[in-house]
């Protein structure tokens, strides 16, 4: 047996296979040896294909000699060393094993690139999969709605109210600020055309007609998607981590009919509200830049407004504000119940449920449009 110092002993009595035998203080405050140790070692022995270890029993050790058992075992295997772990103590073997899971889970090998339309086609099969499961979630929420309305379903209704409170109470301030500087924006920039051609006062025009008929409602949803959406997802999110809907549904709870219906609700009867009182402080906005910076007067300017706007146009902004609540509160309720169960997948759970329902909004914002140039609204 070679002694290379009181930590460390060599034997190399058996054919090919080197022993270690482990001995004295291998806690950190005593001072770390190096792997180098023992790869000098296999260097000069270039026939070993194994190590084995030994402990006596004055051996003291703690995570020192985890992180030297850890190098050494990530240098044996670029050398096609076997490192055999059973003869060091049975608490390092399992507290070994935990640390290489987690060495081979973060540090994985990179993958080959794939060809670019290979990548295309599992990018439709996944945006396909998705549709599909949106679309059997939607399923479930109108079922649940079913059960509702016949009062078959388990429905607090103290959640329900704390949720409005949410929604609307809680999101008033962003939207008040929001929409007057929208206004106030709206009224500054068409005042530079219209100066050019003394029609100032058509400023009122431009922004009580953008305001109510779409943009108090974009503006809206956008807000409530980045609070509300978001979480939503985050709360549904840490929940499915947490097991708390496997939980109801082992209690025999619907998860929808207890989590989704509310929340989806709370915002439907909300988001119209709040678009209307979005469309009055964008309407304010601009009366602030008319009258305060442009000089119009505050009678004709609100007298313009009045006739510009029509009881129709109020009528398609609630219909935006109803679409984009049921797209926010969809959104962020999916990706939240299908959440992977860690903190990662709550993050990107979160993120997917603002980019999926600011997505759906614009998209949506175009299909009605559409639709009511069509129908000559």
């Amino acid at each position: 047996m070679r002694v290379l110092s009181e930590k460390l002993a060599f034997d190399y009595s058996i054919p090919k296979t080197l022993l270690i035998k482990l001995s004295g203080d291998w806690h950190i405050s005593a001072g770390l040896l190096s792997e180098n140790e023992v790869t000098s070692q296999l260097t000069s022995h270039p026939d070993i294909v194994q190590i084995n270890f030994s402990v006596s029993e004055d051996l003291k050790w703690d995570s020192g000699l985890i992180a030297f058992l850890l190098k050494l075992i990530r240098e044996c295997g670029h050398k096609n060393i076997q490192v055999a772990r059973e003869g060091l103590p049975h608490e390092a073997q399992k507290l070994l094993v935990l640390a290489l899971k987690v060495h081979e889970k973060n540090i994985s090998p990179q993958k080959a690139r794939k060809p670019f339309f290979e990548e295309i086609g599992e990018k439709v099969l996944q945006f396909g999969g998705s549709l599909g499961l949106a679309l059997d979630f939607l399923g479930d929420i109108a079922v649940s709605f079913g059960r509702l309305i016949t009062g078959k379903s388990y429905f607090r209704w103290d959640d329900f109210f704390l949720l409005v409170k949410r929604c609307g109470v809680d999101t008033l301030l962003l939207v008040s600020l929001i929409s007057l500087l929208v206004g106030m924006i709206l009224a500054f920039v068409g005042s530079i055309q219209l100066k050019m051609f003394g029609a100032q006062i058509f400023i009122s025009d431009i922004v009580g007609i953008s305001m109510v008929r779409v943009l108090s409602a974009v503006m809206t949803g956008i807000i409530v998607s980045g609070r509300i959406g978001a979480s939503f997802a985050a709360e549904l999110g840490m929940m499915q981590t947490n097991e708390e809907i496997d939980a109801l549904k082992t209690l025999g709870l619907s998860p929808v009919e207890f989590l989704v219906i509310p929340r989806v609700l709370a915002l439907v009867i909300m988001m119209p509200i709040l678009t209307i009182y979005a469309d009055l402080m964008g309407v304010i906005g601009g009366f602030f830049i008319s009258v305060g910076m442009l000089h119009l007067n505050p009678v004709e300017y609100l007298n313009h407004t009045q006739h510009a706007v029509k009881l129709s146009y109020v009528w398609i902004g609630l219909i935006h504000s109803f679409v984009f609540a049921v797209i926010i509160a969809v959104a962020g309720c999916l990706r939240g119940i299908k959440c992977e169960r860690d903190a990662a997948g709550v993050g990107r759970a979160t993120t997917s449920a603002v980019v999926s329902a600011i997505t759906g909004i614009v998209i949506a914002t175009a299909i009605i449009t559409f639709i009511c140039q069509i129908l000559g609204v």
